[in-house]
Formats: structure tokens, C-alpha cells, sequence
């Protein structure tokens, strides 16, 4: 018999519950998570929105959002039980040297290691202290994979309010946070959710260079740069191509511009290192790299997200636009 199915009157005292949810937060903050946050499980209110958003081809050629559609928009559809989500955000901030000559533009999340595999050792682990704190429950951890609307999930955690560049911004940390989750059959006390606190900017929004946000909060996939030079697989219209400037993989325009990111904080965590100091690479030597360089260059690192053709493709856009700058 399960935790979560134990008779109610021997079912831990909502002071025993607060106790755990305090232990949960210290041992993911020991563990090196930047934020812990407690949500609780219930549909999501954009459900309707995501819906229409789906509907109007706004995810572009993303086939995979339009799949499990139920169990994205409802934790306890995914997870069955599920009456709590511990969300997690770990700061990812590196400062970086000037540029180089002829280099591609590199989100900053990519620079280091594959932080899939890092958050989602350090997520094992505070699930393992959950069940030692109250044996039988289930859980289930995520990061950036599972079908979770897990931007909306950190707002009601605390973590951040969704920012008008649909990115979570937290007012300590900003908004250069990676997000994982914990959804488990416990039943804890829920954190109050983030405060938005955009008001009347809008810099994120003016300053995106296609124009993607067709509203403050709401983006178009199709003319994002990151959904063009990660997600989109086929060729990429003249216009946009030019918009992309020297974008090889995604891009960080409205994190850059947020003022909430004037004073970000740097990752410690070596993994979270950039291994390209400047973030950026030559795009002269991706045009050149064989399979094999592809794999060494790139091995645990999450620009193989996108495979070599598609990086050689973006890498054949951002070197025309830089002779064109350069004319």
C-alpha cells in the first residue's frame, strides 16, 4: 500500500507535511538547485489558449506539442495520483569574452554540458530523499521532456512569473533559469505562486529581431530564431534568414535586454561552463567538420540537439549574413 493511499487517520499531520516540505527544499538546495517550489497539482488555465495557439500552426512544424495534449495540460492526466509538483530552476549565467571574428552565436544554455543529464541526476537524488521521508509514495521527475506545461508549473511554484517574452523570471536569479520538475503523490503544502512584475516593459518584445511576439506573453514559434535554428528542420525563408544574423544555435535577445538580467548572478557548477569561451564558434570550420569532428566537438553538449546537415545549414545562413555586414 502506497503513502498516498494510507488510511486519513494515519496519514502525516499538515504540520509533519510542512516539515517535509521544508527538509525537500533544503536537501534540492544542497543537492544545487538555485530555487525549490512547491505547486500543487490542477489543470492548466491556458489550456484553451495552448489549444487555439496549436490550431493556428503557431508551433510550426513542432508535431510532437500536438500529441498528448491531455496529460500536457493536466499533471495529474500524465501522472495519475499525482497531487504535488516540486519545481526546480538552476541558474545558468556565465559571462562571456568578447566575440570572434566569423562565429556563430550559441545560447547561453548550451555552452556548457548537456544540463538534461545533470538536473536530471541531481532530480533523482531529491527523489530519493522524498521517499526516504515518506515511504510508498510515487514519483516522477522531468526535464524539458516529459508532455508538463512547466513554465506555468514554476509560476505557481514561486519559482518566477512568466515573463512578456514567455520566459520565467525570477527577481533575484532573472530569467536564465533551466526548469525541472518532481511530481509525486504527496500531498504537500503549495508555495504561493510569483507576482508578475513586467509592468509596462516591453523590451523584450521591440527588440526580438523577427518579431515573433505577436502580443505581450504570447510568441510565435515559427518566427523564433531558436525554433528556426533548433526545431525547424527544413529551409528557412530568405527574409527570416536574414533576421537570424549571427545566430548558429537559438538565441538570446530577450533574455539579454530583460532588466532583470542586469545583474545575474554567475553558474558555479563547472558542467555549466562554457566550452566556448566566446559564446560562439567559427562557422568557417562547421561547414568543413566531418560526422566524426561533429561528435567530438559537440559530445555531451546539448547543440546536438540539432544534427550536422541542420548545423551546417545555420552555419551557411550566419556566414552570409556576416559578409553581408562586412560588404
Amino acid at each position: 500500500m502506497s503513502f498516498a493511499d494510507t488510511d486519513p487517520a494515519e496519514a502525516p499531520s499538515a504540520e509533519r507535511l510542512r516539515s517535509i516540505a521544508l527538509e525537500i527544499k533544503r536537501k534540492g538546495r544542497d543537492i544545487g538547485f538555485d530555487l525549490v517550489g512547491i505547486a500543487s497539482v490542477s489543470p492548466s488555465k491556458y489550456r484553451d489558449y495552448y489549444r487555439a495557439w496549436l490550431d493556428d500552426g503557431q508551433a510550426g512544424t513542432m508535431e510532437y506539442l500536438h500529441r498528448r495534449f491531455d496529460e500536457r495540460t493536466d499533471p495529474a492526466v500524465y501522472m495519475p495520483g499525482a497531487k504535488s509538483v516540486i519545481c526546480v530552476a538552476l541558474n545558468y549565467f556565465v559571462p562571456l569574452e568578447p566575440a570572434q571574428p566569423g562565429g556563430g552565436r550559441i545560447a547561453r544554455y548550451a555552452l556548457g554540458d548537456d544540463y538534461h543529464e545533470h538536473m536530471k541526476a541531481k532530480l533523482h537524488a531529491l527523489a530519493d530523499t522524498m521517499r526516504e521521508l515518506a515511504p510508498g509514495i510515487e514519483t516522477r521527475c522531468s526535464v524539458d521532456t516529459a508532455p508538463l506545461m512547466e513554465k506555468e508549473l514554476a509560476a505557481r511554484a514561486g519559482i518566477g512569473w512568466i515573463g512578456k517574452n514567455t520566459c520565467v523570471i525570477n527577481p533575484a536569479a532573472g530569467s536564465w533559469l533551466l526548469l525541472g520538475e518532481i511530481i509525486t503523490t504527496l500531498d504537500l503544502p503549495a508555495d504561493a505562486p510569483a507576482v508578475d512584475r513586467c509592468g509596462t516593459c516591453r523590451r523584450c518584445i521591440d527588440a526580438c529581431p523577427t518579431k515573433a511576439f505577436t502580443d505581450e506573453y504570447k510568441l510565435d514559434a515559427r518566427k523564433c530564431i531558436s525554433y528556426l535554428t533548433i526545431e525547424h528542420r527544413g529551409g528557412i525563408e530568405p527574409a527570416l534568414q536574414r533576421q537570424i544574423g549571427d545566430w548558429l544555435f537559438g538565441c538570446d535577445v530577450c533574455q539579454n535586454v530583460c532588466p532583470w538580467n542586469s545583474k545575474a548572478a554567475s553558474a558555479l557548477l563547472p558542467e555549466l561552463q562554457p566550452r566556448f569561451p566566446s559564446g560562439s564558434i567559427d562557422v568557417a570550420h562547421i561547414a568543413d567538420w566531418s560526422a566524426d569532428e561533429y561528435r567530438q566537438a559537440l559530445r555531451h553538449s546539448a547543440i546536438k540537439r540539432v544534427k550536422l546537415p541542420i548545423l551546417q545549414r545555420n552555419a551557411a545562413i550566419v556566414s552570409d549574413n556576416l559578409s553581408k555586414q562586412g560588404a
